[in-house]
């Protein structure tokens, strides 16, 4: 395999850093056994291309993975289980377009990240984000009085689920809905018997990154392995 590396950027969770990534070759036809070799290796999917952080000066971004047969739920996870439980209803679905999604997604862009690198938010760059390959895994839908409120974007490994990325309705901050979203992943694995939900990089720095470490116990690929997350904290 062929992988090319980008020239310095600016870095999206750290600012002021300069950053660089490593690209598989995108004419390689990745399959879902190529693509979970690579995932157990800390990389990840943006579309069709598959990437991993290669910082010269940083070594922050570390894949994270929860240990899903173990999770012990926090308080805070088992307070928001009460208040959502009873209201949202939960879907399992293929991966596909639809102009809901794009309604959603905008409105979460434009109330949740108007600063980022996001915005302001494209159709098309959404189209080839999350649904350009529908073979990797599933959709998770949340829905209120059928009203769609959540999307999560789901790779499905024979080892786990990775959250690939979620949006949701940005008028429901008291609904913890990102958070939301990981436990139902969690419970999906836990039905499928699968033991790990891959949650993308995680960073020791980054305050917004923080949330990852309250699902415990969870594990990071460093120096080359999987370890235990001793930072792992409930609250």
């Amino acid at each position: 395999m062929r992988f090319y590396k980008t020239s310095p950027h600016e870095c999206s969770y750290i600012k002021g850093r300069q950053a660089e990534t490593v690209f598989l070759n995108p004419e390689i036809e990745v399959s879902p056994a190529l693509y979970e070799q690579l995932n157990q290796v800390g990389f990840r999917r943006s579309g069709t291309h598959i990437y991993r952080p290669d910082c010269h000066a940083c070594n922050q971004c570390l894949s994270l993975r929860i240990l899903a047969s173990e999770f012990r739920p926090a308080r805070r996870h088992r307070r928001l289980w009460k208040k959502t439980d009873p209201i949202l209803q939960w879907s399992v679905r293929p991966v596909h377009y639809e102009d809901a999604y794009w309604q959603l997604y905008a409105r979460y862009i434009n109330a949740r990240h108007s600063s980022g690198d996001m915005y302001p938010p494209v159709q098309e760059d959404f189209y080839r984000f999350l649904f350009q390959r529908s073979d990797y895994g599933f959709l998770l839908e949340a829905r209120q009085d059928n009203e769609l409120v959540l999307v999560m974007v789901v790779d499905q490994f024979r080892t786990g689920l990775s959250a690939v990325y979620s949006f949701f309705c940005p008028d429901r901050p008291e609904w913890s809905l990102g958070t939301v979203a990981i436990l139902q992943l969690i419970r999906a694995a836990q039905e499928l018997n699968m033991p790990y939900v891959y949650l993308g990089y995680w960073l020791s720095d980054v305050p917004n990154m923080q949330y990852k470490a309250t699902f415990a116990p969870a594990e990071i690929f460093h120096n080359g392995k999987w370890e235990p997350l001793i930072e792992s904290t409930l609250t």
